[in-house]
């Protein structure tokens, strides 16, 4: 009986063995050809930080890049830099904006779009800085005296001249005549801000200049829109800013924010106190002002 017993168990436990094996191998098999039973669940991405996009390059072949938040239907630009070098500390502002947006994310309410193109004339502040993209003030060379010749692109265009508003080959700043290019838009920086708008047909576009700590209004032939001078008197009285319908130190044509009044796009020009400082807190007010106009309206 005990030898009968033993062979049983014995069977038993080959037949369970053999049971566990084939489970097994069947097991593994199926898990190979069908992984979907066992992956993880993917999960859902959330997109972190702006959509960087490359809008144009500058004659030099520098990128004109830009750094789009949110993905509301109310969309503002701010454009930095369209002086180069001679007015620095106006890209210094947007990438500080940039910045800001980067560490606070939820500043941008739900349903606006918020670009800022930090440097339109990548050309003209490489010439002051030697430095491509973003720079800190150490990078600055201890003698600006030279800033000027760094205000126009590597064409000597002043780029603030070459848009499509009353356009002519030549304007004035302060007094000296300037080159506007040899037609409207001939310069690839300039023709890189207008395929922006053209594409995305902003709200409002905002530039920062300096230095007059002036927030000024902008028009081509028909007059200021209604939308500009709100959002000009709406950023001035949050920043603390005087306001002016028109720059009226000396004559200007082919400006970028008249050609914006022309196409109907509500266009302001921010202009800081000085060359050197970028009055952050005073503008985060002003753009603050903003993102509740366009948070409301329309």
């Amino acid at each position: 009986m005990r030898s009968v017993f033993s062979k049983k168990a014995i069977t038993t436990i080959i037949a369970i063995v053999v049971f566990s094996l084939v489970l097994f191998v069947s097991t593994f098999i199926y898990k190979h050809y069908h992984p979907e039973i066992t992956s993880t669940p993917p999960v859902e991405q959330k997109e972190v930080g702006p959509k960087y996009k490359i809008i144009g390059y500058s004659v030099e072949g520098r990128k004109i890049e830009s750094y789009t938040y949110g993905s509301g239907k109310n969309h503002i630009a701010f454009v930095g830099g369209i002086h180069g070098g001679y007015e620095w500390n106006s890209v210094f502002l947007a990438y500080r904006f940039i910045d800001h947006i980067d560490a606070n994310p939820t500043i941008i309410p739900a349903n606006l779009t918020v670009t800022i193109i930090p440097s339109a004339n990548p050309d003209g502040l490489y010439k002051l800085i030697g430095k491509e993209g973003k720079f800190t003030v150490a990078d600055l060379p201890k003698d600006e005296s030279q800033a000027s010749l760094a205000r126009f692109n590597a064409h000597k265009v002043d780029l603030n001249r070459n848009f499509n508003c009353n356009w002519k080959a030549t304007s004035t700043w302060k007094g000296n005549i300037v080159s506007a290019g040899t037609s409207a838009f001939s310069e690839p920086e300039t023709k890189a801000i207008q395929s922006f708008v053209l594409e995305n047909n902003p709200k409002a576009v905002v530039f920062f200049h300096s230095q007059s700590g002036t927030v000024y209004a902008s028009e081509c032939n028909n007059g200021i829109l209604s939308d500009t001078r709100n959002i000009m008197n709406a950023y001035a009285k949050a920043s603390g800013y005087s306001t002016s319908d028109v720059f009226d130190s000396y004559a200007i044509i082919g400006d970028a924010e008249g050609w914006l009044a022309s196409i109907n796009i509500p266009a302001i020009t921010v202009e800081l106190k000085t060359h050197e400082t970028i009055e952050w807190d005073k503008n985060l007010a002003g753009i603050k002002a903003l993102f509740q106009y366009y948070n409301i309206a329309k």
